[in-house]
């Protein structure tokens, strides 16, 4: 019995009084059984005249009717307690607001608020009036059975504890495989959604196709659970028939020899044989919605969790708990204080952070030159040009559906090789829309795009040549290594933290309580702005066969000290390759060699700043 589910049903007045009427009818419908078999047995035997079979009508209707009650009102139950714990999951969630729920998933709480409770049904209105006529019914068949046959009810009270106990020993069973029945259906729920959020990201690092095969892996996971949860519901029925089906063999077969004998009177055996099933059949019921239940059982102990603030992840990913920022506390170094340091980490029990092993949290002081010269020696090293492309838009327009404006209206452009440009404009006049044409998200209506003179494909082999960092990057919940080395899955983990130095992000992931493989909230919540734009960066910078430098605004929404990380990584990444940046501030800015002006999908001016640095 879940203890907290009925505590709800309790403290809901209409909910009360729904499971008090379903689990009477149940009751009421089970103890009619006994008038039943009565009636029936004593008008086989002739004890009783065929006028009595009007009685067993009566009998039979008022316990189809009283299943009808049963049924409308452990629909109701059901209804009313999935509404009321559906209703304080979405409050306390609403509470606690996404700087709390940074160990779970979205995908995952969805999948709880929804399918989850929803598996509720089996419990509420087929477990709980099962074992409420599990409690009552086998104890009213052996009092009646002891009147009618001593012999016969010793049997049966020796044989019924029978039932409860095989069904026990699957029960465990069957809970360990639901769970993990749950666990996967979750982890498929939060992968899902976090994943398809992700897209763009994967695109353009070509790790879409990867991720559809990581998603068809825990798509069979799941099915691999289900069926083993199959398997033990079908093998635990068998168990409790057969215990069941040798117990009354071992009740018919002495009443029958007993029968011929001529010890035992006609009427007293076919009562004895007509009530020794009933006295199985409730346990036996029970014990098949146990199994149909569980899966609802999981899905309410995850719910209280939240609504406890029990720090439990809803999958088997384990992450990482703290409080998300949306930017860096101005003069509040990265990875101290409230961003991702070592003490505002929900679950560290206080403890000082330990960095990742072999990357010693680095010794800031008075270090600032010799740290620049290294990282600048670093991004060097990691380059292995393949020669910085030249891009050539030629009259292309782009319309997307629905919309009658172009996005882009018959853009020529041509960007030189190793050279830095920087795209102004208002927020909708198409510098975004320009990126998504070089990613290969977007296709023109009319023109086209030249690559180093080649017709643009867009396809993976073209992506493999380009370094995207977007305004809001998407970070999984995986380690900070494994987001790193997303465009290069088989980097090394002194390449990961060469390009996290590059990035300067090293300033803050050694002090992460696993260091690089601390695992990240969903969309990195444990990071602040400024660091998950730092992690994109050290992506980049973890692509040495990148020609092509594409940045979306990658310092909006950051403070001063940020921003001037996220420049200087910016500068060094951008050396030897061709780069466009869509920037609104003066630093970004200042990076780029020209600066061409959009308004309305047109270009409109280009203005050369300097020399290519």
């Amino acid at each position: 019995m879940h203890k907290d589910l009925l505590r709800l049903a309790r403290g809901e007045r209409a909910v009360r009084r729904h499971l008090a009427l379903c689990l009477a009818a149940a009751v009421l419908a089970g103890l009619l059984v006994l008038v039943q078999a009565e009636v029936l047995a004593g008008v086989l035997s002739g004890r009783f005249a065929t006028s009595a079979l009007v009685v067993l009508a009566l009998v039979v209707g008022a316990r189809a009717l009283l299943g009808l009650v049963q049924g409308v009102a452990a629909g109701s139950t059901s209804t009313g307690v999935k509404s009321a714990l559906r209703h304080r999951l979405l409050s306390r969630l609403r509470e606690l607001g996404p700087a709390r729920l940074a160990t779970h998933r979205s995908g995952e709480l969805v999948t709880l608020a929804g399918r989850g409770l929803d598996a509720l049904d089996p419990y509420l209105s087929g477990y709980l009036p099962a074992v409420a006529v599990a409690a009552v019914v086998p104890i009213a068949v052996l009092v009646r059975l002891f009147a009618a046959d001593l012999a016969s009810a010793v049997i049966v009270l020796v044989t019924l504890p029978l039932i409860p106990l095989f069904g026990a020993l699957v029960g465990m069973r069957t809970k360990e495989v639901t769970e993990r029945q749950w666990r996967a259906l979750s982890q498929l729920g939060g992968h899902f959604l976090d994943v398809v959020r992700g897209l763009p990201t994967l695109r353009a690092f070509g790790r879409a196709r990867h991720q559809a095969e990581v998603i068809g892996r825990v798509a069979e996971a799941h099915r691999e659970a289900t069926m083993r949860t199959l398997r033990v519901a079908f093998l635990s029925s068998l168990v409790l028939e057969l215990a069941a089906s040798l117990s009354l063999a071992l009740v018919a077969v002495p009443v029958g020899l007993r029968l011929l004998s001529g010890s035992l009177e006609l009427p007293a055996a076919l009562l004895v044989l007509l009530l020794a099933p009933e006295a199985y059949l409730p346990l036996r019921n029970m014990g098949n919605k146990f199994h149909a239940a569980m899966e609802g059982v999981t899905a309410a102990d995850e719910a209280f969790a939240v609504l406890e603030g029990r720090a439990e992840s809803l999958a088997t990913d384990a992450v990482t708990k703290g409080a998300p920022e949306t930017e860096d506390a101005p003069g509040n170094g990265a990875g101290t204080g409230n961003g991702a340091g070592t003490g505002n980490l929900a679950g560290t029990g206080g403890t000082t952070a330990r960095p990742a092993t072999g990357s010693p949290v680095p010794d800031r002081t008075n270090a600032n030159s010799t740290d620049e010269d290294r990282r600048t020696g670093e991004a060097g090293q990691a380059r292995a040009p393949g020669g910085a492309p030249e891009i050539r838009l030629e009259n292309v327009t782009v319309r997307y559906p629905g919309r009658e404006e172009a996005a882009l209206d018959d853009v020529s452009l041509v960007i030189s090789p190793g050279e830095r440009v920087a795209l102004v404009g208002e927020s909708g006049a198409g510098k975004s829309t320009l990126l998504h044409l070089l990613l290969g998200f977007v296709t023109p209506d009319s023109g086209r795009i030249l690559i180093d003179g080649a017709e643009f494909t867009g396809d993976d082999s073209w992506r493999e040549r380009l370094a995207f960092v977007p305004q809001r990057p998407h970070l999984f919940a995986v380690s900070v290594a494994d987001n790193i080395r997303l465009g290069s899955p088989a980097a090394t983990i002194e390449e990961v933290q060469r390009a996290a130095r590059a990035a300067h992000a090293d300033e803050f992931v050694p002090a992460l309580p696993e260091g690089y493989e601390t695992v990240l909230g969903e969309r990195g919540a444990n990071l602040s702005a400024g660091q998950r734009q730092r992690v994109a960066l050290a992506r980049a910078f973890c692509r040495p066969s990148a020609d092509l430098l594409l940045l979306d605004e990658p310092t909006a929404r950051l403070d001063g000290r940020s921003e001037a990380a996220i420049v200087a990584a910016t500068r060094e990444l951008s050396e030897g390759r061709t780069a466009v940046i869509v920037a609104h501030r003066p630093a970004m800015i200042d990076l780029a060699d020209r600066v061409i002006r959009i308004a309305e999908g047109r270009v409109v001016s280009a203005e050369l700043i300097g020399e290519s640095r």
